[in-house]
């Protein structure tokens, strides 16, 4: 049988990378990470240099996160392929402005301030909360007695392969993944794309790749790019008062479904 891209889709994107990407040559990279050990974005980003060690394995590819503090890195700047950052807006404009030229990766703030910045290699991957907001207002327009919040992630949503992420974190991590452990675990595995897309550790072309190219599978069924706030464009989840999931956002028949723009601001222009 004739081995194609196609012939392996069903495996799975991470497969069919391996496959377009037999030719990349041995590589270290490099992250570091900023923020406390004790929340569940370290966890998220634990599994995410995991699964890109495992990927790692065929390519000669080895991911290496080292922890720092804000001063340490700002004093420093080491050389790191991308930053994820766990911590307030002041703190990751302070990081964002010391690795210029630096995919810097928030993975926990969602101030809509910090996205109108427009800081050039600042990329957020939680929503923001006008994206949360959006999101809850297309829900209510349907259902207008509901009680409802939007999020990133749910440790029941099993649909677009969200069971297989949620089972291989709770299975490595021993607890379910919530909104910023998946932040944190894309932060990881977007890099782990960009560097196999690229073929290169180099933070100028990740950052390139990054704003330009990247189509991230998530998980959550639609491909994931970034606006040019830096903000990732994604599908939301609502969840009811007792924390069940209720749907997803854009609500069908509120908006189009693909139109991730309609959750938050989608331009530095507006």
């Amino acid at each position: 049988m004739r081995i194609t891209a196609r012939s392996l889709a069903p495996l799975g994107a991470a497969i069919v990378l391996l496959f377009c990407a037999a030719t990349v040559a041995a590589l270290e990279v490099r992250l570091i990470y900023v923020g406390s050990t004790d929340e569940s974005a370290w966890l998220g980003v634990s599994q995410g240099q995991h699964e890109a060690n495992i990927q790692g394995r065929f390519l000669d590819q080895t991911y290496t996160v080292e922890r720092m503090t804000p001063e340490a890195l700002s004093q420093s700047r080491p050389a790191a392929a991308a930053v994820v950052a766990a911590g307030e807006a002041a703190v990751l404009q302070d990081l964002s402005e010391a690795m210029n030229g630096v995919v810097v990766f928030n993975v926990t703030a969602d101030d809509d301030a910090l996205r109108r910045v427009c800081t050039k290699n600042l990329l957020h991957v939680p929503p923001s909360s006008a994206m949360k907001a959006d999101a809850v207002a297309q829900w209510l327009h349907k259902n207008p007695d509901a009680t409802v919040e939007a999020r990133a992630w749910h440790p029941k949503f099993v649909k677009y392969a969200a069971r297989d992420l949620n089972k291989r974190f709770l299975r490595v991590q021993g607890v379910a993944m919530d909104d910023d452990a998946w932040a944190g675990w894309a932060a990881v595995r977007m890099v782990a794309e960009a560097v196999i897309r690229t073929q290169s550790n180099e933070p100028s072309a990740l950052l390139a790749f990054m704003k330009t190219e990247i189509a991230f599978d998530g998980q959550k069924g639609v491909p994931h790019t970034f606006r040019d706030t830096g903000q990732l464009r994604q599908r939301m989840l609502i969840v009811d008062e007792a924390g069940k999931l209720t749907g997803e956002a854009p609500v069908r028949g509120v908006a189009d479904t693909t139109d991730l723009d309609s959750l938050g601001v989608p331009s530095c222009q507006r």
